[in-house]
């Protein structure tokens, strides 16, 4: 059975994963090798798959999650609200991809309460995701999308919820793959682009929060 919305929104592409392996080689300082992380709307997992660390959880209500996971990831096949197979404060990073901007502020609750509750004193939430100051004009082009953040108003949410910001990108990538300035498909380009501080067609944003109460 495929998934309606990736069909139309999000279709597979192997630009995605050499994209991913710059991602994750940027993130390494915050995700130590011996981590548990869970990614919040894996997707085809090109996150989780990538990343280094001891447990890996993919969270996704898809119905192709288990033909994307790599060998030795776990799948949670609910939605992110509903990590109940996940013990209390046993997570080092909590990751989430495009993810937020399609939930209602109630569902956002739902999910901050479980991230908040999975997390070990210290844990890190990674959040990736567009920046509406920087993509108002084709925002709601995806239909799915429910909740406006903007750099300023993303990481004043995390800190409303207990985190203390630890790093924050307002321009971090470009809008989509699909995008106009997309990344040529190159490890060389996508590195230069992550670390350049001039960033043409930036549309994405990151924002990285430690938990600093329960």
């Amino acid at each position: 059975m495929k998934d309606a919305y990736y069909a139309s929104r999000y279709t597979p592409d192997p630009a995605r994963t050499v994209v991913w392996k710059e991602i994750v080689r940027f993130l390494a300082p915050y995700i130590s090798p011996e981590a548990t992380v869970v990614d919040l709307g894996a997707g085809y997992c090109d996150f989780v798959n990538t990343v280094r660390a001891k447990v890996k959880y993919a969270v996704d209500t898809s119905p192709e999650l288990s033909e994307h996971a790599g060998a030795g990831v776990m799948l949670i096949s609910q939605p992110a609200w509903e990590l109940n197979s996940i013990p209390d404060h046993s997570v080092d990073v909590v990751h989430a991809s495009n993810l937020f901007e399609h939930f209602t502020d109630d569902e956002l609750e739902r999910v901050m309460a479980e991230v908040r509750r999975v997390l070990k004193p210290g844990g890190r939430l990674i959040l990736m995701q567009p920046n509406y100051r920087l993509t108002y004009k084709n925002y709601f082009d995806d239909p799915t999308h429910k909740k406006i953040f903007t750099d300023a108003s993303l990481q004043a949410f995390l800190e409303s919820h207990g985190f203390a910001i630890r790093l924050a990108k307002p321009k971090f990538l470009p809008f989509s793959m699909k995008s106009r300035g997309a990344l040529p498909v190159s490890p060389l380009i996508v590195r230069a682009y992550i670390h350049s501080p001039i960033k043409p067609f930036a549309g994405q944003m990151l924002v990285i929060g430690e938990l600093t109460r329960a």
